[in-house]
């Protein structure tokens, strides 16, 4: 099951969340200091790409948290509403509820992904 949900994910629409998480990746490279969160990014993306079967383990320290605080302030809001958003639209129809339920998994990560580990 875990590789049919991916390649319907992948095709209706996993590519455009995907693609959000490498532009913001690409735009955190611009900088020197902001390249080990777009490698972060880049990281989330393949797992954006392909959710089905992974999981999210949350930890953690105080570096962890710091990084959260300027990701929220700065990339996590909008990465979390898009994903919110697509989940809430996909949960109206009974087939759209175990894509909906991923893009949910998403957005959580979008609001803290430092720290976060995907299994």
């Amino acid at each position: 099951m875990g590789c049919l949900g991916n390649v319907l994910w992948f095709v209706f629409g996993g590519v455009f969340s995907g693609l959000s998480w490498c532009l913001a990746g690409l735009l955190w490279c611009i900088t020197i200091v902001g390249i080990p969160v777009g490698m972060q990014c880049f990281k989330f993306a393949s797992l954006s790409f392909f959710p089905f079967g992974k999981e999210v383990r949350y930890g953690g320290g105080a570096g962890s948290l710091l990084l959260n605080i300027i990701w929220l302030i700065v990339s996590g809001v909008p990465l979390a509403l898009e994903h919110a958003a697509f989940g809430v639209l996909l949960c109206i129809t009974v087939i759209g509820i175990p894509f909906g339920l991923q893009h949910f998994k998403l957005a959580q990560l979008a609001l803290m992904p430092f720290g976060a580990e995907v299994l």
